[in-house]
């Protein structure tokens, strides 16, 4: 390796270190190749995730279940008259490789969640120089709070995937008999994972909003009542298995979140009103100021002799 690709390679790490360039001042080019390595580092974290929830699919520790037996825990809370004798703890395959690409899907799934911190750090680094402290700390409450809200509602739709199979499998259970195949039952948990644990982002989007002036109490405590109708809707349409468990669960907890939102907004705008002392005027009303000219202060002596001797030395 030559001396000017070295010195070159010692630049782009100076430029991309926190100690020796803090503001993160870069050109342009300087950018876009910041940009292709953080996205390069986010995609070997993911491919390093998926290879340990590969191998977590059939090997884990004890005492942590194997990933395919979490997967499999729903189905197998199915009443054993509703499914197909022999089926209790297996999934059907209908193709030579369907067993190898559902494994391959779920641990990239599961490598994408346990290997989050080191793509979400990647984006956090490559965000963070163009923000101001007070943006920097908003954005870490911000991603803190999303990330607690997915893995909650990932957790609630984990532990309503049994009800919800079990009643999906109980219409009509006198002419059909349950036998999953494995791509579609995995498809169906995992969407059912990812619209809980997105839909649970609803509080923090309106808390934002709320924060920007955009959506005020007083709208939202007018339109709660269309809101509430609307999420009740949203459930309906976006649970996969369109069941009447995961509907009521999801629309239940939204309302009881948007609610907490609410809340905090009415408490965000009644800190906004007492810092405001002209919050109250409505807008036709004149401001409180005072027209009345004032008398000009009369300057100290000794500032006027000051001023003088300044003027003289220049």
């Amino acid at each position: 390796m030559t001396s000017e690709k070295k010195t070159e390679r010692k630049t782009k790490r100076r430029r991309r270190s926190r100690r020796l360039n803090p503001d993160g001042t870069m050109t342009l080019m300087e950018h876009l190749y910041e940009l292709r390595y953080r996205l390069g580092m986010a995609m070997l974290g993911i491919a390093m995730g998926a290879i340990v929830g590969f191998v977590w699919f059939e090997t884990a520790p004890w005492p942590i279940p194997t990933l395919g037996k979490l997967l499999i825990d729903p189905y197998d809370s199915i009443p054993s008259n509703l499914k197909l004798p022999g089926t209790e703890g297996k999934l059907l395959q209908n193709s030579p490789f369907e067993g190898f690409m559902v494994r391959l899907q779920v641990g990239i799934a599961a490598g994408a969640v346990l290997f989050s911190p080191m793509w979400l750090y990647q984006l956090w680094a490559f965000i963070t120089p163009g923000l101001y402290s007070k943006e920097k700390k908003f954005a870490r409450i911000f991603v803190a709070c999303a990330v607690v809200l997915f893995v909650g509602g990932a957790v609630l739709a984990y532990l309503v995937a049994p009800e919800a199979l079990t009643v999906l499998s109980s219409i009509s259970s006198s002419e059909f008999v349950t036998a999953l195949t494995a791509d579609k039952y995995i498809s169906f948990i995992l969407a059912l994972l990812v619209i809980f644990g997105v839909s649970f982002e609803l509080p923090l989007l309106v808390v934002m909003l709320n924060k920007v002036g955009i959506l005020p109490y007083e709208k939202l405590k007018r339109w709660r009542r269309g809101i509430i109708f609307g999420l009740f809707c949203f459930a309906a349409v976006v649970t996969p298995g369109q069941d009447p468990i995961s509907m009521c669960v999801l629309a239940g907890a939204l309302t009881l979140l948007f609610e907490v939102a609410v809340q905090i907004s009415r408490l965000n705008d009644r800190k906004k009103d007492k810092d405001n002392e002209w919050a109250g005027l409505s807008d036709d009303e004149a401001s409180p100021l005072n027209y009345d000219p004032q008398p000009e202060q009369a300057t100290p002596e000794s500032e006027v002799r000051a001023t003088a001797y300044d003027e003289d030395a220049t």
